[in-house]
């Protein structure tokens, strides 16, 4: 018998992704074929691949953004289903910023809130409470240009996880600041997933990124119709710091064993995108 702690958080099965062909409406080009992907309760899992594989595919069918052409994907063991909208159980943090640049930092962070009835002095407390929470404390009254990167980054952050997600959605979310910057947001997340442990599904290129973050990887084929060829735990002692732990023999083992699977389908994109 199946228990519900036994239920994933979010269940992709056998996920195909078909696009009409932009030259020709009667032939298809397929962006994903038979994916399958669970990320358990509590679990943070990131999915590496070449570029323009489909990972991003993947996450948008995980967040409801987009129908697959067959398959199914559930959320603590509901279907998730084109007709009932987005996956209202899962905040998404995209690659470029999602912020209101009309908007303060603080009324960025309580939009959301806002949008659902929450009275606006109690989402304000809420928000300020957020805002120390990511180390913006004394920055509500700033708007987006006025910050740095970084700092637009810890703001996004905020902006999702006032809403108490049960599932993050992450599309490279850290992939546009400097090194020293990335690491800063990377610990960042990770103290903050630390507090309660939403399940995460994080999608990113860097692979050392991958490893520092996460409990299992998964590795995607290079498109067209990607699916996942291998996935790795990753049993690194938790708490990291992502820059200390990239330092060590077990995580340059992990790293040499997730690459030798990779490197095979990084190379055979390569020549794709050399050939179009």
């Amino acid at each position: 018998m199946t228990t519900t702690k036994e239920v994933p958080a979010l269940a992709l099965a056998d996920i195909t992704c078909r696009f009409a062909a932009r030259d020709d409406a009667s032939k298809a080009y397929t962006a994903v074929a038979n994916a399958t992907l669970n990320v358990a309760r509590g679990e943070f899992v990131s999915v590496v691949g070449p570029t323009g594989c489909g990972k991003s595919t993947l996450l948008n069918v995980a967040a409801g953004l987009l129908e697959p052409s067959s398959g199914t994907v559930e959320v603590f063991g509901e279907r998730l289903l084109a007709t009932a909208g987005v996956n209202r159980r899962a905040g998404y943090m995209f690659q470029a910023d999602a912020l209101m640049p009309w908007r303060t930092g603080i009324d960025n962070v309580i939009a959301g809130l806002e949008f659902r009835g929450v009275p606006r002095t109690e989402a304000v407390a809420q928000g300020e409470g957020w805002l120390r929470r990511v180390g913006l404390a004394g920055f509500g009254d700033r708007y987006p240009h006025q910050m740095s990167g970084g700092m637009r980054k810890r703001l996004a952050l905020a902006q999702t996880l006032i809403l108490s997600p049960d599932i993050l959605l992450m599309d490279e979310p850290f992939s546009a600041l400097d090194v020293q910057t990335r690491q800063l947001m990377e610990n960042e997340l990770l103290a903050l997933w630390a507090e309660d442990r939403k399940s995460v599904l994080f999608i990113t290129h860097d692979l050392e990124e991958a490893i520092a973050l996460s409990d299992r990887v998964v590795v995607l084929s290079a498109g067209p119709a990607t699916r996942p060829i291998g996935e790795f735990r990753v049993d690194l002692p938790r708490p990291r710091d992502v820059s200390e732990i990239r330092m060590t023999p077990a995580f340059l083992d992990l790293h040499r064993e997730i690459w030798a699977a990779m490197k095979e389908e990084v190379l055979k994109a390569y020549e794709q995108q050399k050939a179009i």
